[in-house]
C-alpha cells in the first residue's frame, strides 16, 4: 500500500495536480490538508473516474483536510476525541478527519499555525497538540498513522537558518516537547529514515524564491505506529511537486507499506 499526505493550499484551486500526482505515483490513499473548500465545493469526478473515494471536512474558506482513497473508505470521524475549538464563540475547526483505509487507520491533520509565541493560537495550538496526543495514545496499539501539516519543525536541521526563526513559531520549546511526546509514546517518523537531512524540506514559502533557493522547513510528518511503522518499506518526499506554475507551497510525503 502507498499512503501519502500533502497541504494542498486549495483543492480547487490544485485538483489537475492531485489527479495527476495520484496516478504519477500510484498513490492509493492521500490524506490531504488544507482544502480550503466547503464539503459539497470539493471536486470529485475526476476523482472517482479514478477509482477514489473521498471523506472530507471542510466549513469555509480556511484550513480543510480530507483523505481520498482507492482500498476502502470506512469508519470515517470528523474530529479527534476531545479536540478543542476556537473562535468566538467557540467551534471545532476543519482540522483532523479519520478513516480505516485497507486495515489502516489514517489521520489527516492540519495543526494550528501558532501564529506568533505571544498571540492566543500560540495556547491553542499547543492544547490541540496536547489532546490529540492524549487521544492517539488509545491508537498506538493499531496500525495508524497520524500525517499532515504539522507546523513544527522538530529539528534545527529542519530550517534553512534557525538564526532567521529563533522568535518564530515552529521551532520554540514547548512545540518541540509537543510533537516530542507521541515519539516517546511510541508513534515513528517512518520518513525521515529514508530521507535523512540536513537540507531535506517539505514547506518553502512562496516569499523571495524560498523554493528556488532551498531556503525551507520540514514540517510535514507521517508518525506510524510501531505495527504500522515496521512495514514502511520506503519513503521520499516528492520536491518537484513543489515546482512549476500554480504549486503549493508544501510538497508531499510518500510512505510504501509491506
Amino acid at each position: 500500500m502507498r499512503l501519502a499526505t500533502w497541504n494542498v493550499n486549495s483543492i480547487r484551486s490544485r485538483i489537475d495536480r492531485v489527479e495527476a500526482f495520484l496516478e504519477r505515483h500510484d498513490v492509493d490513499v492521500l490524506a490531504l490538508q488544507e482544502t480550503k473548500a466547503k464539503d459539497e465545493q470539493i471536486p470529485l469526478m475526476g476523482l472517482q473516474a479514478l477509482g477514489y473515494e473521498v471523506a472530507a471536512a471542510g466549513t469555509n474558506q480556511w484550513n480543510g483536510v480530507a483523505i481520498i482513497s482507492r482500498v476502502g473508505l470506512g469508519d470515517v470521524q470528523v474530529g479527534f476525541p476531545g479536540m478543542p475549538g476556537w473562535g468566538d464563540p467557540l467551534a471545532p475547526e476543519s482540522r483532523a478527519i479519520g478513516a480505516t483505509c485497507g486495515g489502516v487507520r489514517i489521520w489527516s491533520l492540519y495543526v494550528p499555525n501558532g501564529r506568533k509565541v505571544d498571540d492566543p493560537h500560540y495556547v491553542y495550538k499547543l492544547d490541540w497538540l496536547a489532546r490529540l496526543r492524549s487521544a492517539a495514545t488509545d491508537w498506538l496499539a493499531d496500525d495508524t498513522v497520524l500525517v499532515g501539516d504539522w507546523n513544527i519543525a522538530p529539528r534545527d536541521e529542519d530550517v534553512y537558518d534557525m538564526a532567521a526563526f529563533a522568535t518564530d513559531t515552529h521551532v520554540t520549546p514547548r512545540e518541540r516537547a509537543a510533537f516530542q511526546g507521541f515519539l516517546d509514546d511510541g508513534y515513528v517518523d517512518v520518513t525521515r529514515e529514508f530521507t535523512p537531512g540536513p537540507k531535506v524540506y517539505t514547506y518553502w514559502d512562496y516569499y523571495r524564491q524560498r523554493f528556488e533557493r532551498n531556503r525551507g522547513m520540514r514540517i510535514d510528518f507521517l508518525l506510524g505506529s510501531p505495527s504500522l511503522a515496521s512495514r514502511v518499506t520506503g519513503a521520499s518526499i516528492d520536491r518537484n511537486e513543489r515546482a512549476g506554475q500554480g504549486a503549493s507551497d508544501h510538497a508531499p510525503g510518500i510512505a510504501d507499506l509491506a
